[in-house]
């Protein structure tokens, strides 16, 4: 009885904290952060990097701040583990210092926090990458089981970065790969009851991962379809297209 009391009440602070977010203000912070998420083109990267940082220092406001920690996420997923100059060290740990300063932040709009929280998670697995120190990656799931507890009805993003984060895992880290599976498939179903869920870029990047989670011949059919979608919504190869007809040629064979 005293573990249902505290699930019950989990999940009524759950649902609080997703009703008191303004669906519209979410939307409109989610086009303004639109452009430093999710960035495949390294040129790309570095361009923004600057403009954001000439931004936040022109005006330090807290969209400028929180579009600082994501761009920063951003050089440190596409340029810092594959540059031997090591000139783009540590931007992990600057994405996960401002976005931690938010999240910390009592006066931080609350439908900020859907991203601060959601990317200074995956930067922290960044920095375990990038350090070595594999106890931080046991931080950055705790830091995603949060965000998904108090965002993910409402929106991809805490359950996307855990899921990419967790389909990028050897595989003797079973017990945190198995959040892929799941992240994935969730995601998938709430778009399936709402359709203005998730972006394109989020639900290719999604299609794709749940196909790679699911290697099994069991599965082959269903992940066919879904590297079907994962293609067809991203006709300008912006997001998981180019990685999906590669896993499809794969399983064509």
């Amino acid at each position: 009885m005293k573990h249902l009391f505290i699930l019950l009440a989990m999940a009524i602070t759950v649902s609080t904290t997703a009703q008191q977010l303004d669906l519209n203000k979410v939307q409109t912070l989610e086009a303004s952060l639109d452009d430093v998420m999710e960035i495949i083109d390294k040129e790309l990267v570095l361009k923004k990097l600057k403009e954001v940082e000439d931004s936040l220092f022109a005006n330090p406001n807290e969209l400028n701040q929180v579009r600082a920690g994501l761009i920063y996420h951003e050089v440190a997923l596409n340029l810092t583990f594959f540059d031997k100059t090591k000139k783009f060290s540590g931007y992990a740990q600057k994405s996960y210092d401002v976005l931690t300063e938010l999240v910390d932040n009592p006066k931080t709009t609350p439908e900020l926090l859907i991203y601060a929280a959601s990317y200074r998670a995956s930067a922290i697995s960044l920095v375990a990458a990038e350090t070595k120190k594999l106890k931080l990656l046991q931080t950055a799931f705790e830091l995603f089981e949060e965000a998904i507890d108090q965002y993910a009805s409402i929106s991809p993003r805490p359950e996307f970065m855990r899921g990419s984060v967790a389909e990028n895992l050897p595989f003797f880290m079973w017990r945190k790969r198995k959040y892929a599976k799941i992240d994935f498939d969730s995601i998938i179903k709430k778009q399936e009851e709402n359709s203005n869920y998730a972006d394109f870029r989020v639900m290719s990047f999604t299609y794709w991962g749940w196909a790679k989670a699911h290697k099994k011949r069991k599965f082959r059919n269903q992940a066919i379809d879904y590297l079907n979608l994962a293609i067809k919504i991203d006709p300008e190869y912006k997001a998981g297209r180019k990685k999906a007809e590669e896993l499809k040629r794969q399983y064509s064979k």
